[in-house]
């Protein structure tokens, strides 16, 4: 792949965490409910946009968006893969607490991979989403693009709090044979195999007529992006136009697809009083023209790059614009940072791993609510991090091809300092041997908790698992 990316764009975001500006926004007191956008790319990497240091992608809109807010240089999806995270995001929680780490096959068998078409797992009805959180304060909700928290009909977001949905119910990838890759609104499928040449411009018009639709009330737009996840298509008016092939083609449409959602909000007087969130499910995935840098490591692995994904926030006068803030934060704080803005209550009843990060947004908290920060590959702990520092773990077994969940001899350990060495290159761990015994004891606790390999977790809350899944009907002709 060309050489894409300025050599010194770590350097930057680290001397702009010094220099930014300390001035306050103002007070969260207004007179309309907050609305909520949350736009998700499906493998969209680090270094894929322009904010994030790249400069062969042409990404104006989220350039702007950037500009007009708050990035985070050091904020992490849960897990490297896309079932696991997309749970983290709905409920607060890392993806193994709710046993959303691995798949269940609809044969029997379990399959250590995401949710496939048919599976009989899906998210349990007794977790409580974000739609479910926000429509008890009286929120219109709307799920647009790719869900794949499962295909059942007792899985679907409008069984989990969402009004409308309009999408495909899991990965574009999985065309299967016996049932081709459904397009579907509502519970009903509309079109199979679904032309994902016109996937990213349909998801943008039903976004911007839902929107129309919600404007007079408090609403949720979720906005999962099917791409750029391989096989990449693009709409007629990018295909070709970029300087990176297909990729580059669907990364710019994406762009459009955050311009017209932000000219949308601008337009109608709403950008003052909406909160619109960009960010991406995992890292990129090799070979298909993406970019994690400067990180290492992919999609599905626990190297930076496979999980520290690009997040920027917007809101027009609650956040002062062009801050980029570098203290860590996760994909699971949305759900309790939305839940404060709204003045909902948490459950009290069950652990939520997330924290409320509104006041690192707004300048108030200058460190990590993270004492700890676990990285998962599948249901097995790879890495720790505490603070600056990340331990890969000495394993004597571990997940090899992840896909295939094969148990592959282990490795040794390593230590980095991430403010140092984002790029993971000089292991520190002999220069530190106390941190090291420190983070492995940590490390057997949540092993304990979470689960591990063989190790079921004490406190894991199960999935739903139904006993004979369906396939999704087709449309008739």
């Amino acid at each position: 792949m060309k050489k894409q990316f300025q050599c010194i764009f770590n350097s930057l975001i680290w001397l702009s965490l010094l220099t930014s500006s300390a001035c306050q926004p103002s007070e969260l007191e207004q007179d309309r409910p907050v609305n909520f956008v949350i736009i998700f790319c499906d493998d969209l990497g680090y270094g894929d946009t322009g904010p994030y240091g790249n400069t062969v992608h042409k990404t104006p809109h989220l350039n702007r968006m950037a500009e007009e807010g708050v990035l985070l240089a050091d904020f992490y999806s849960s897990s490297g893969l896309c079932t696991p995270s997309r749970s983290s995001l709905m409920t607060g929680c890392y993806a193994q607490r709710i046993d959303m780490d691995v798949n269940a096959r609809p044969f029997g068998s379990v399959g250590r991979q995401v949710l496939f078409p048919r599976a009989k797992k899906g998210l349990h009805p007794a977790e409580v989403t974000i739609a479910e959180l926000l429509k008890d304060q009286g929120y219109v909700t709307g799920c647009i693009g790719k869900w794949h928290l499962g295909d059942q009909p007792q899985f679907l977001p409008t069984r989990r709090g969402f009004d409308y949905y309009y999408g495909i119910p899991y990965s574009n990838d999985m065309n299967r044979d016996f049932c081709p890759l459904p397009l579907m609104r509502g519970e009903e499928v509309i079109e199979a195999p679904v032309d994902q040449t016109t996937l990213t411009r349909r998801y943008t018009e039903a976004a911007l007529d839902f929107l129309e639709r919600s404007k007079e009330e408090p609403f949720l737009l979720y906005f999962p992006h099917s791409m750029p996840h391989n096989p990449l298509f693009a709409g007629a008016e990018f295909r070709g136009k970029s300087d990176n092939g297909i990729y580059g083609d669907v990364i710019e449409e994406i762009d459009w697809s955050v311009g017209q959602i932000l000219d949308f909000l601008r337009a109608n007087d709403l950008d003052r009083n909406t909160m619109v969130f960009f960010t991406s499910d995992n890292g990129a995935a090799p070979s298909f023209g993406g970019s994690n840098q400067p990180l290492a490591g992919w999609k599905g692995s626990t190297m930076e790059g496979g999980q520290r994904v690009p997040a920027i926030f917007w809101w027009p006068g609650k956040l002062v614009p062009n801050k980029v803030e570098g203290v860590m934060a996760t994909m699971m704080d949305l759900f309790p940072t939305l839940a404060h803005l709204t003045n909902s209550a948490l459950p009290d009843d069950r652990i939520l791993d997330g924290h409320n990060i509104w006041p690192l947004l707004i300048g108030e908290q200058t460190t990590s609510p993270y004492d700890y920060f676990y990285y998962f590959q599948l249901e097995q702990l790879m890495a720790i991090r505490q603070g600056d520092w990340k331990l890969h773990l000495p394993l004597d077994s571990m997940y090899g091809r992840w896909h295939r969940g094969d148990i592959v001899k282990g490795r040794p350990g390593a230590l980095y300092n991430l403010r140092e060495d984002v790029s993971e290159s000089i292991n520190r761990m002999d220069d530190h041997p106390d941190l090291v015994r420190a983070l492995l004891d940590q490390a057997e606790k949540v092993r304990q908790e979470l689960g591990d390999i063989d190790i079921p977790g004490t406190a894991v809350r199960p999935a739903a698992i139904i006993e004979n899944p369906t396939a999704r009907l087709l449309p008739e002709d």
